[in-house]
């Protein structure tokens, strides 16, 4: 019985793109929930997705054929396309990522590296002076020398905050849309999208 199951069944997903997927999924769990409470935490946490992300652009040039972002960059009006026959309730099947879907990775591939990216440079202590030498070096002295460097550190490290939080939000968002696409997805195609991604198999095409 298992093996007709695997005869109907292809290999999709390739053994490192399944651990990095459930890796992050767990990584950002605990970033998130950690925020200012567990700071420790909170940080490793950032410097694991940093590695994640690291290992997913390069993954995207030189893994397997459903990894490469080859596989699932699409046109807009594919992209369009797509999204208008999932109305319909008859969208086209494809073994990797669907043109929606293959959105979705980019967006939140771009999202992660400005949440962990803002992260880092909060932890590393140098964002504000950093910003503060380069303003003194593009502005004219006169232009800081009546401000108090506490309050422009202060401000500086606010606004970094601010964008940290903001793109740590926006992940969030996207991962709760790239849920509901994987269950609307996992329905009209019949089948089960999550367990694919534990396996790494999916549905064989008819005309395979």
């Amino acid at each position: 019985m298992a093996t007709e199951i695997e005869d109907e069944e292809v290999r999709v997903w390739d053994p490192l793109i399944r651990v990095f997927h459930w890796t992050l999924v767990a990584g950002f769990a605990v970033a998130y929930l950690s925020g200012d409470e567990l700071d420790q935490l909170h940080v490793w946490a950032g410097y694991l997705i940093t590695g994640l992300l690291v290992f997913r652009l390069i993954w995207g040039f030189v893994g397997s054929k459903h990894a490469r972002f080859s596989d699932f960059l699409y046109s807009p009006r594919q992209v369009i396309g797509y999204t208008r026959s999932l109305f319909s309730g008859k969208p086209r099947r494809y073994l990797g990522h669907n043109p929606a879907g293959g959105v979705m990775v980019l967006l939140l591939l771009f999202s992660l590296s400005f949440t962990v990216g803002s992260g880092l440079v909060l932890d590393s202590g140098v964002g504000a002076s950093s910003m503060a030498e380069i303003g003194q070096v593009m502005l004219p002295a006169k232009a800081w020398a009546d401000d108090d460097d506490d309050e422009h550190e202060g401000g500086e490290n606010e606004m970094l905050e601010e964008v940290h939080e903001f793109f740590a939000n926006l992940t969030l968002l996207l991962v709760f849309l790239h849920i509901a696409g994987v269950v609307v997805s996992s329905r009209l195609h019949h089948e089960n999208l999550v367990r694919a991604m534990v396996t790494g198999r999916k549905p064989r095409d008819p005309e395979d």
